[in-house]
C-alpha cells in the first residue's frame, strides 16, 4: 500500500529500525509462512545468513537476537521489553528456539552465518532464512522453505523477487489516493489548487484507508508512546548496555532542570529539547519501546521538536488539551508528508545513504511539522524541511562498536535544535527560496550513492575506527 503516516511512525523496540525492527519483522513473516503452509512439523534444522551491514554491525544493533524473536513469531509492534528479556534469557539458557511459537528447535545466535563483506544486489541489509527436513540416508537434508528479505530502513522490509510486484502494488495504491504526490512540487501544487495545508492534504489521503477518528486516535497514540518512552528512560540510571560504558544522562539532566526551571522559563527551551531527544535515544539504546520516526536511530528528534511545539510555540501557554491534541495531529501529518517524499525519492536507511537519511530526514520532517503548527504556509513548511536537510547533507553513519549510542544519541539533540531553527528561519521568510526541497532530496540520494561504504553503518570508518571502544 502507499506509504502513509502510520508506516513512517510505527511502534517497535530499539535500538535500530533497520537492524532490529526490520529483521524481527522479516523473521516473523517467515515463521508465519511456515505455520500457514504446514511446514512446521517437518522442520529439523534452521539456517540464517546475514549480509552486509546486518552482519557487520548486527551485534551492536541487536540484529541477531531480533531475528530469533521474529522467528519465534513476535512482532515488533506488539512485543514488550520484558518479553524480550524473558525469551532471550530462555534461548540462551536452553539453546533452543521456539520456531513460530510451536516447535522447539536447537538454535542459538552463534549459529548464524555472517557475511559482512558480501552485499546482495538489492540492499546492504540482506538476510536469508532456510529450514530443512530430516537428513536422508546420504546425510543430506531437503530445503522445505526459504526466503530472502531486505531491511530497507524505518522497519520496512522487501522480499527478494517481489520488488517489482511491491512497486506495482505501491503505484496502484497511490492511484486510489485523492491527492497522490511523489515530489514536493506535486505536494505544493495540490495545496495550491485545493487551498489546503500540507497536513490537510495528508489527512485527506489517510482517510482513504481509515476514518478521521481512527487517524486522530492513532496519531495521539503515537505521541503517547513517545511520551511513555521518555518517562521510562528517566527512570533508568547507570550505564547503557553494550560495553562502551556510556553513561545515561537524561535522569540527572531532568533532576537538574526541575530544580533550575521551576517556572518553565522560556530561556530553558533548548535544555528541555535536548533532554527529550537524549531520553528517547537512551531508551532506544537500551532496547526499549520507541516509535520509529522515521527510524529508531533518529527516534528522538520528532518527539523533542513536538515537545517544543506543545510547550514553547506562541499561544501554547493558554492552550486547552483539545488544542494540544490538534497540534499533535497536524504536526505528525505534516511531518509524515515530508517523510513520504524521502521514502519516494531517496532513502531513510543509514546503511544505504548514511545518517543523512536517518537524522537528516527526521530533522527535515520535524522542521516541517513545527512550521505547520506555527501557522506556516505550504511554501514556508516546504522551506523549513529544505533548510533542515540541506544542513545535514553528507552526514555519515559511523557508530562506535556498531551500537546506536555514539554519536547517535547526541546527534538527535543537535538535529532537533536544527529543525527548530530551520522552522523559525522559514517562518521569517515568505516561502520563496533558491533551493527546493526536491533538489535537496535528490542531492541527498546522490550523496549517499557516492559515499564510501565505510560510512554507511558498517563500523568500518570515522568514529567507529578512530575511537577506542574500551
Amino acid at each position: 500500500m502507499a506509504v502513509g503516516v502510520f508506516e513512517l511512525f510505527s511502534v517497535g523496540i530499539g535500538p535500530s529500525s533497520s537492524h532490529t525492527v526490520g529483521p524481527m519483522r522479516a523473521g516473523a513473516v517467515f515463521a508465519r509462512e511456515l505455520r500457514e503452509r504446514g511446514f512446521l512439523e517437518h522442520v529439523a534444522s534452521l539456517r540464517v545468513d546475514l549480509y552486509g551491514s546486518l552482519a557487520a554491525t548486527g551485534h551492536g544493533h541487536g540484529t541477531f537476537t531480533a531475528v530469533l524473536l521474529g522467528l519465534e513469531g513476535f512482532e515488533p509492534e506488539e512485543i514488550l521489553p520484558e518479553q524480550v528479556e524473558e525469551r532471550l534469557a530462555s534461548i540462551a539458557e536452553t539453546g533452543k528456539l521456539s520456531l513460530a511459537g510451536k516447535v522447539e528447535l536447537p538454535y542459538s545466535v552463534e549459529e548464524m552465518v555472517l557475511h559482512p563483506l558480501t552485499v546482495l544486489p538489492r540492499h546492504t541489509n540482506g538476510m536469508k532464512f532456510q529450514v530443512f527436513g530430516a537428513p536422508g540416508p546420504d546425510g543430506s537434508a531437503a530445503v522445505l522453505h526459504e526466503a530472502t528479505f531486505f531491511s530497507v530502513g524505518g522497519g520496512f522490509i522487501v522480499r527478494e523477487g517481489e520488488e517489482d510486484t511491491a512497486q506495482k502494488e505501491l503505484d496502484e495504491s497511490k492511484k486510489e489516493l485523492p491527492f497522490p504526490f511523489r515530489t514536493a512540487a506535486e505536494l505544493l501544487g495540490r495545496c495550491s489548487s485545493k487551498g489546503l495545508s500540507i497536513s490537510d492534504i495528508m489527512l485527506v489521503n489517510e482517510k482513504a484507508s481509515r476514518s478521521e477518528e481512527e487517524i486522530r486516535e492513532g496519531l495521539l497514540h503515537i505521541w503517547a508512546v513517545m511520551e511513555a518512552c521518555v518517562e521510562s528512560s528517566l527512570k533508568r540510571e547507570g550505564l547503557l548496555p553494550g560495553g562502551l560504558k556510556v553513561r545515561r544522562r537524561a535522569p540527572d539532566w531532568h533532576e537538574r532542570l526541575l530544580k533550575e526551571d521551576k517556572d518553565r522559563d522560556a530561556k530553558y527551551w533548548q535544555e528541555w529539547v535536548n533532554l527529550i531527544a537524549l531520553a528517547v535515544n537512551e531508551e532506544n539504546a537500551s532496547g526499549g519501546r520507541v516509535v520509529t520516526a522515521p527510524t529508531n536511530g533518529a527516534a528522538g528528534i520528532i518527539p523533542a521538536v513536538l515537545y517544543y511545539a506543545l510547550n514553547y510555540a506562541p499561544g501554547m501557554d493558554k492552550a486547552t488539551q483539545e488544542d494540544k491534541d490538534e497540534v499533535v495531529v497536524k504536526f505528525l501529518l505534516a511531518a509524515g508528508a515530508v517523510g513520504v517524499l524521502y521514502k519516494e525519492q531517496a532513502s531513510i536507511s543509514g546503511a544505504e545513504v548514511g545518517c543523512q537519511g536517518e537524522v537528516g530526514s527526521a530533522s527535515s520532517m520535524a522542521a516541517a511539522g513545527l512550521a505547520e503548527v506555527m501557522g506556516g504556509t505550504p511554501g514556508q513548511v516546504e522551506n523549513a524541511a529544505e533548510i533542515a536537510m540541506e544542513h545535514n547533507l553528507g552526514l555519515t553513519c559511523d557508530p562506535i562498536g556498531g551500537l546506536v549510542q555514539v554519536p547517535c544519541i547526541e546527534r538527535n539533540a543537535i538535529a532537533a535544535a536544527k529543525a527548530i531553527n530551520a522552522a523559525k528561519m522559514a517562518l521569517w521568510g515568505d516561502g520563496t527560496h533558491r533551493v527546493s526541497l526536491d533538489e535537496v532530496i535528490v542531492t541527498m540520494r546522490e550523496t549517499g550513492k557516492d559515499m564510501s561504504h565505510k560510512y554507511k553503518e558498517t563500523a568500518m570508518g570515522g568514529l567507529a575506527v578512530n575511537v577506542v571502544e574500551c
